[in-house]
């Protein structure tokens, strides 16, 4: 179980990861399109300093633009995290560093001053009900999700491993009973262990009994075991890359449809 100062350590971390990549970039490189759908470096920087700024109390620039009309706006989060995309298209990339170390700054020493009482008090979050702490979980897959996706888009691989991965990809296992019970429809009895190769090395098994949850171990050989790289992975549950192109890339051992479905199951985030 990660704690909150664990959560809280990992949230900087990246933080502070991300800021080292920003600071590495050149001008034009802010400016290459992401894999995320009309958005750039540039853009996909906009929505994580309009996230905390969110957090912190602050409303979008307001840029006038039709932000329910854009098709890869689906739904409410979606229409939030464009305001911010939006009103901040005409920053400087400056600026724009300067806004994403003046933001989590003031967000790290909040965070820092919360007790475990706050941080286990109930909150909303994107994955539905919970606590303020699970949501901070979520801060970290998400921060570390949208690095990868500008290191992805300009071609500067790293970070796929060490703390910060470990907390992120923790989030993504508690969507591993729904994507393997409700997605990929495996049957009651049946068993699906995950195993991420690297460079994140991780396995994960789940069991369907009734329904479909993580545990520790299984009775016996699993099902279906699927093995696949902790990037492939990311990309995958990102629905950053379609699954179906990525097959090749992902072994199975066991029942093979089983696998398959799991494989193609994987994308799971809004």
């Amino acid at each position: 179980m990660i704690t909150g100062p664990g959560i809280v350590a990992a949230l900087v971390d990246e933080w502070s990861a991300i800021d080292r990549l920003l600071t590495s970039l050149a001008a034009s490189q802010w400016a290459v399109a992401t894999s995320l759908p009309g958005w750039s470096v540039q853009d996909t920087v906009a929505l994580l300093i309009g996230t905390e700024s969110a957090l912190a109390g602050q409303a979008p620039p307001h840029s006038g633009a039709d932000i329910e009309g854009l098709p890869h706006v689906r739904n409410d989060i979606g229409a939030a995290n464009e305001r911010w995309v939006q009103g901040l298209r005409g920053e400087s990339t400056d600026a724009m560093l300067d806004r994403f170390r003046a933001v989590t700054a003031d967000r790290r020493a909040v965070l820092r001053a919360m007790t475990a009482e706050e941080f286990d008090a109930p909150s909303w979050t994107p994955a539905g009900p919970g606590t303020y702490g699970r949501f901070m979980r979520i801060r970290v897959f998400d921060c570390w999700m949208h690095e990868h996706d500008i290191r992805d888009a300009v071609g500067m691989p790293g970070h796929g491993d060490g703390p910060c991965a470990a907390v992120a990809l923790s989030e993504a296992a508690d969507a591993l009973g729904y994507i393997v019970g409700k997605r990929a429809a495996a049957p009651d009895g049946a068993t699906v262990t995950i195993e991420l190769t690297g460079p994140e090395h991780l396995t994960w098994h789940v069991l369907v009994d009734g329904r479909a949850r993580l545990v520790d171990t299984l009775p016996g050989r699993p099902t279906a075991a699927v093995r696949l790289t902790s990037d492939l992975f990311r990309r995958l549950a990102g629905g950053r890359v379609p699954a179906a192109e990525h097959l090749a890339e992902v072994t199975v051992d066991g029942d093979q449809d089983l696998g398959r479905r799991v494989a193609l199951a994987l994308p799971f985030t809004i």
